[in-house]
């Protein structure tokens, strides 16, 4: 068994549309990257790349590759899973983030990622207590951990 942790961050931004774990939240802004910026499935891709030691997502989906612009982060999460070396136990996620409010939104986040690794995934959402960016509302960051068999 081998574990990974994830982390992802990225800024809000007026003009973009806001999605976490495949689920489009109504918002007035969006985050900022160079594919959808899903800070959810990127965090849980990281987790499952540590796990199996294959370094990053920035490593396999470098944003200076423009096949990827846009693209939709659980196409990416799917393709970390066809790389993986064994199968996914489980995967945990904390996204931080003051607003949007995301509890409506979780179940189907987390149906979302548990059909793309095939495993239980686990969602919840916490503030930064109005500390720092995050709590001033400026982007919205996650954690992630993964448990791999790796064989």
């Amino acid at each position: 068994m081998r574990v990974g942790i994830g982390y992802d961050a990225h800024r809000l931004v007026p003009g973009r549309r806001l999605v976490l774990g495949g689920v489009e939240v109504p918002f007035e802004a969006g985050l900022e990257g160079h594919s959808d910026a899903d800070v959810l499935a990127h965090a849980v891709a990281d987790a499952l790349l540590g796990a199996c030691g294959l370094g990053d997502l920035g490593t396999h989906f470098p944003p200076s590759d423009e096949r990827w612009r846009d693209a939709d982060s659980l196409d990416l999460l799917r393709a970390v899973v066809g790389m993986l070396r064994g199968p996914v136990l489980n995967v945990d996620a904390t996204i931080v983030c003051e607003r949007p409010r995301l509890g409506q939104h979780r179940e189907a986040m987390q149906r979302n990622l548990e059909d793309v690794v095939g495993a239980p995934v686990s969602v919840k959402a916490t503030t930064n207590e109005g500390m720092g960016a995050i709590g001033r509302g400026e982007g919205i960051a996650c954690l992630a951990i993964a448990l791999v068999d790796s064989g």
